[in-house]
């Protein structure tokens, strides 16, 4: 099964999402949609009730539901619950919410703009960008994100056509280069930044944006002229890679006394959590 997992946004809140190109369906964590529908602090539990309770009152609801791994708030991959547009409309109706009438036209939105990704690539590009504006984005970062989105993309092409495959390799191998350039792992990074769920690239600066792209041209570049093979010559390949950004890295900190690695994020500020009465 042919793979795409994304993040969408509603009102500035993610929604966990996976499109399946053989059915052509997109799919949604009903978790993130639970949450942003009933604000409730526990969504996990509020989720659970009410299959319970639609179970009960003889719904087949959750025979329509699939499980997928999306990656969980601690940032690791997890089984969760997803449920197509269709199901999704049924759990909705079953959530009292003045966002219901909202989201369901988010979702209608949603399905036509991956039909004209589908027809036109580059508007992909476009919705990613105007996705970062409304975040409030300069535009000099939104050019440096998605230049170093091209980077990661060329490196992982060259991955899938030379033997890495599973998706743990992959993240092994960007965990090697990033630990090279940084001297952390891609988790101690993120704990820095106080960040758990979210994309670290996504909250990364300017120039910790650039040194992952030299790291990660550096590594395919390497790659190519070493005709690296596999997950453990492509490890290798990163280690060279990663480095060279690290050599780079300090070259620059030791000129301007300033460390590139930041603590500095793009989340919101910290408001009171509601509670459900």
């Amino acid at each position: 099964m042919n793979e795409n997992k994304s993040i969408a946004l509603f009102e500035s809140k993610r929604v966990r999402t996976h499109w399946n190109e053989a059915e052509e369906k997109w799919y949604f964590s009903v978790i993130d949609v639970v949450e942003i529908l009933t604000e409730s602090p526990r969504p996990r539990k509020y989720w659970n009730a009410l299959k319970t309770k639609l179970l009960t009152e003889g719904s087949e609801l959750s025979q329509k539901l699939g499980q997928l791994k999306m990656q969980a708030e601690d940032g690791k991959m997890r089984e969760t619950d997803i449920a197509d547009t269709e199901t999704l409309l049924r759990v909705i109706q079953s959530i009292p919410s003045p966002k219901a009438e909202p989201f369901k036209q988010w979702l209608a939105k949603v399905g036509y703009e991956r039909m004209q990704e589908i027809a036109n690539p580059e508007q992909s590009l476009d919705r990613a960008r105007e996705n970062w504006q409304k975040l409030g984005r300069s535009q000099k970062w939104i050019q440096q994100r998605m230049t170093g989105q091209e980077t990661r993309n060329k490196l992982t092409d060259y991955w899938k056509e030379n033997g890495v495959e599973k998706t743990d390799e992959f993240a092994l191998l960007t965990n090697i280069i990033h630990q090279e350039w940084t001297g952390l792992s891609v988790k101690n990074h993120k704990a820095i930044k106080g960040l758990k769920q979210q994309n670290l690239r996504d909250h990364m600066t300017e120039a910790e944006l650039i040194f992952t792209a030299l790291a990660e041209l550096s590594t395919r570049q390497i790659a190519e002229t070493d005709e690296a093979k596999g997950l453990k010559q492509n490890a290798v390949a990163g280690k060279k890679g990663g480095k060279i950004a690290k050599d780079a890295r300090l070259a620059l900190e030791e000129k301007t006394g300033k460390k590139v690695i930041s603590k500095d994020n793009f989340l919101p500020p910290k408001t009171e959590t509601k509670k459900l009465k």
